[in-house]
């Protein structure tokens, strides 16, 4: 195990412009998990990293020795934990991350299944969320807008838990075009439709639409909807977040499509 105690090592410095640089990760096709569970999910998904990287003190946890452990045909680069914390986005960090290759998908099919379509998301911790609520409720497509945050970024791989090795996320995609070309209903969350999300059928093909945190569906992916619904809120607030409405609405499929098992 090859050990780097400086900061001018060059396979460090390689490491560091990754960790600091989306337009270095974007270029190199390469992103980075930080922390054990996305290391082990990764690894149990995908299969091995294209490196794998430890701190001194993270060689001496149990739980990092059993991810090394799983991935032995990987050998790790040993840093020192001042070395590792410039690295890691984590305040305290378990001492280890891996290098992984960012999944290049193809055009999104004609043929896709139920799918969530994303227009213009900002916050990172929203779309790790959403891609999270998304894993467990069994929908696998996930869209993007051209406009929308990186779905490999470390906060976002970091919220999303893992839920990123179990979907198939698409970015940079004309969510307008995807929506008009969807073998399906497109229903479109939008705040104070007539229409409840309780008294709209998801149980079939459907393809949901969600906002911009601030500004919500611009006009031209609503009028590309076949309807709209909103969340009855009977509290006093103006609105939900963009990851709790999608959560509701994917669970309120889930039960629509239990109840539809139950009755055959």
């Amino acid at each position: 195990m090859k050990r780097i105690t400086s900061s001018e090592n060059p396979r460090f410095r390689l490491l560091r412009q990754l960790a600091e640089s989306s337009r270095e990760r974007k270029k190199s096709g390469l992103s980075i998990l930080d922390g054990v569970h996305l290391v082990s999910a990764y690894g149990a998904s995908i299969g091995a990293p294209e490196q794998l990287v430890v701190s001194d003190s993270g060689l001496k946890n149990p739980e990092v020795a059993a991810v090394l452990g799983t991935l032995a045909q990987v050998e790790p680069v040993l840093l020192t934990d001042g070395l590792f914390k410039q690295l890691s986005s984590v305040v305290t960090p378990v001492g280890i991350l891996a290098v992984v290759r960012t999944p290049r998908l193809a055009p999104v099919p004609e043929d896709i299944e139920a799918c969530i379509l994303l227009e213009d998301l900002q916050d990172p911790g929203n779309l790790g969320s959403i891609l999270r609520s998304a894993a467990a409720a069994g929908l696998r497509h996930v869209l993007l807008s051209k406009d929308s945050v990186h779905a490999w970024s470390p906060r976002v791989l970091r919220a999303g838990m893992g839920a990123h090795f179990l979907l198939r996320v698409y970015e940079q995609v004309d969510l307008c075009a995807a929506a008009r070309a969807f073998k399906g209903t497109v229903i479109a969350a939008v705040r104070n439709a007539p229409r409840s999300v309780y008294e709209a059928d998801l149980a079939g093909n459907v393809a949901l639409l969600f906002g911009n945190e601030g500004s919500g569906l611009s006009h031209e992916l609503r009028a590309a909807a076949h309807m709209e619904v909103s969340i009855p809120m009977p509290g006093k607030v103006e609105s939900l977040n963009v990851a709790a409405a999608v959560a509701v609405c994917l669970f309120e499929r889930v039960r629509q499509l239990r109840l539809m098992r139950n009755d055959e």
